[in-house]
């Protein structure tokens, strides 16, 4: 029980490293390789949609073999992936890697998320925001230790460097007691297998409210990452100015989730307190991309961006906290859940990006964010659906 904290800890920020990689080594493995960007673009791409059937397997595999095997093997296909990587000589190694990546990812993710308020303790809005702050700072350290790894150790000698720590969680996660944290495994498998399994996480209207409501909020925060510095550009911003904003949503995003925990911790919540924080933050984003719309101005787009950070931090960890919190009656689908919160949730995540792309190819950059607007409208009204179901 002594190494479920420093576990989950190691972990987040290794799957928190795992989302931000690619970005981080993509120049360098283009030259590499001598990708162009479509096949650059190809290798991002990957990860996303192999995370949508990946981590639903890797949902069905927590609840039946159990969250301590699951863990360390995708603990171990993190590292793997890594070793592959930087020993990729042709495009078709480095696709293999980023497969691998995402069905460690995937694995990783899974349990961490399944057993985060045994881990940590308090209510799931507490632990979900506590663990997601260690995910964001593996996220928003990663490029700065890569960075710093290229230029001292080489390429390859970099990724060997993270693959270790990437190991870590694993090795930690074998001495972590997972039957006294309220893993079920096979035996509580069973028991879900009698209720009718995933049917009946299919049958219930916070499993889809939730996912839909993920559906809605993940390329909301993958458009902002993605394309804050082109909208800042476009205010008229310098690229050094526009890169230093950016990291200032990271910041703002990472700080939000320790103060969300440390309030709610502190102070808790009141019944339904969960799931009307939900519907107040996507209100709060909503608001955020009507200004980044309409706005002309370069300070507040500045703001907008920093506000960006600042709302989308407590949403996702929140919403994870909601629906396993309201499936406490079905401890042995909470694996299966959030695989299939995520499965749903990833649609969103490849498609929206996608459409707001082309609209500003046509419309201009400001002019697709319409798109992130009406996803905001869609995240709304589903917080409020949720709401109004499980709210007492």
């Amino acid at each position: 029980m002594n190494l479920a904290i420093p576990t989950w800890i190691a972990g987040l920020l290794a799957t928190g490293m795992g989302v931000a990689l690619l970005g981080s080594v993509k120049v360098t493995l283009a030259k590499r390789l001598e990708m162009d960007e479509a096949r650059v673009g190809g290798l991002v791409s990957m990860f996303g949609f192999a995370m949508i059937p990946v981590i639903l397997g890797m949902g069905y595999l927590t609840d039946l073999l159990g969250p301590q095997l699951v863990a360390v093997t995708g603990s171990v296909l993190m590292a793997v992936s890594l070793i592959v990587l930087a020993s990729s000589s042709r495009y078709w190694m480095a696709l293999l890697a980023v497969l691998l990546l995402s069905a460690g990812w995937s694995a990783l993710i899974n349990v961490l998320n399944v057993a985060m308020q045994s881990a940590f303790g308090g209510s799931p809005t507490y632990a979900m925001n506590l663990g997601n702050f260690f995910f964001g700072l593996g996220a928003f350290f990663t490029p700065l230790v890569i960075a710093s790894l290229l230029q001292r150790t080489g390429f390859a000698r970099a990724l060997v460097v993270l693959a270790a720590f990437a190991l870590l969680s694993g090795v930690l996660a074998m001495g972590v007691d997972f039957q006294a944290l309220g893993a079920t495994g096979a035996e509580g498998d069973a028991a879900g297998a009698a209720t009718g399994g995933i049917g009946v996480l299919l049958g219930l209207p916070v499993m889809w409210l939730c996912a839909l409501s993920l559906v809605f909020y993940a390329p909301l925060e993958a458009t902002m990452a993605a394309w804050a510095t082109t909208y800042l550009g476009d205010r008229g911003l310098s690229e050094k100015a526009a890169a230093g904003f950016l990291s200032a949503f990271w910041l703002a995003f990472t700080a939000s989730r320790l103060a969300t925990a440390l309030v709610v911790g502190q102070f808790g919540l009141p019944p339904g307190g969960d799931t009307m924080l939900i519907v107040a933050l996507s209100g709060l984003c909503l608001l955020v991309w009507l200004i980044v719309v309409l706005t002309r101005n370069s300070t507040v787009a500045v703001a907008m961006v920093i506000a960006a950070g600042l709302v989308y931090g407590p949403l996702f960890p929140t919403l994870v906290g909601a629906l396993l919190g309201n499936l406490a009656d079905y401890p042995s689908l909470h694996g299966r859940a959030v695989g299939l919160f995520f499965a749903i949730g990833g649609i969103g995540w490849s498609i929206i990006p996608m459409l707001i792309g082309a609209y500003a190819q046509k419309r201009g950059l400001q002019q697709g964010f319409r798109v992130a607007a009406a996803a905001a409208v869609g995240l709304l009204v589903m917080a409020l659906a949720l709401h109004f179901t499980v709210a007492p």
